[in-house]
């Protein structure tokens, strides 16, 4: 059994409680296209063991037993894992979904040929713990398939300005798992082969900025929460920056909004 340091099982917790609130499944459909588009680009063949980490609602998860691999999700947040569970039902798909830790999978060593995470595992507080995990889970010969937000794209200057108005949690920045540096010190060295290539991730909202803002508000943990803390003057603030944010990226004209974010796609041999 894992011990945990008071102020690492504190980060943990404020951690949970920033990625339950709110409805991600609402947020991720979005995104969706994109996450199938993501794994389009992961050949994937029939009977290949998947484990997607940081699942959420399973977009990558669902579409990848389509395909006809044996897939694991899991992911730290019950309720998504019940909408997982649900979707995966409702399309009559056999998939495991598991709440649990990036930080300690529980599954046995060179247990998947495929572990793959999109926009997911570059949140665990501590990169290098998660690291070790995805490499021990996952076989010789296997893939290890992330998508990570880059600091220069657009959702890397979304965090940021949150991280403006309420200061993120004291820990590694997330964003480092879109440099390309960072991601050859710690995979690199553990990785027979490490290719990595810049693509984009399309939000989709069929709404106008001013609107998605108030999504993401009701809907979307980090701010949602980062809003909660603040004063009416500081809640119009925050709103105010996102949506110019979000029109100054937005490349519709007809009152929806579609902004593409760059990602780090980075596929590791092992």
């Amino acid at each position: 059994m894992t011990h945990h340091h008071p102020e690492l099982t504190e980060l943990k917790e404020r951690l949970r409680d920033t990625w339950t609130a709110g409805d991600y499944g609402r947020i991720a459909r979005g995104l969706q296209q994109s996450a199938e588009d993501f794994l389009g680009g992961v050949p994937v063949g029939k009977g290949d063991a998947l484990l997607d980490i940081a699942c959420g609602t399973g977009q990558v998860a669902i579409p990848a037993a389509r395909a006809g691999a044996r897939v694991t999700g899991l992911d730290l947040a019950e309720q998504w894992i019940a909408q997982a569970r649900e979707r995966a039902a409702a399309e009559g798909l056999d998939v495991q979904f598991d709440v649990g830790d990036a930080e300690a999978l529980p599954y046995g060593d060179d247990e998947f040929d495929i572990v793959i995470s999109l926009i997911g595992v570059m949140f665990a507080p501590r990169p290098d713990v998660a690291t070790a995990e995805m490499l021990r889970v996952c076989r010789p010969g296997g893939r290890i398939v992330l998508g990570n937000w880059t600091p220069e794209g657009f959702v890397g200057r979304f965090f940021k300005t949150v991280g403006t108005h309420v200061p993120p949690p004291d820990m590694a920045s997330p964003l480092l798992w879109g440099d390309e540096d960072t991601v050859r010190e710690r995979l690199g060295p553990h990785v027979r082969d490490l290719r990595i290539i810049r693509r984009h991730i399309h939000f989709d909202y069929p709404m106008p900025p001013a609107a998605v803002v108030s999504h993401y508000v009701e809907h979307f943990g980090p701010v949602r929460n980062a809003h909660r803390t603040l004063d009416a003057d500081g809640r119009k603030a925050l709103e105010s920056d996102l949506e110019a944010l979000w029109s100054e990226h937005n490349q519709a004209d007809d009152g929806s909004t579609q902004v593409d974010g760059e990602i780090l796609e980075i596929v590791a041999l092992r």
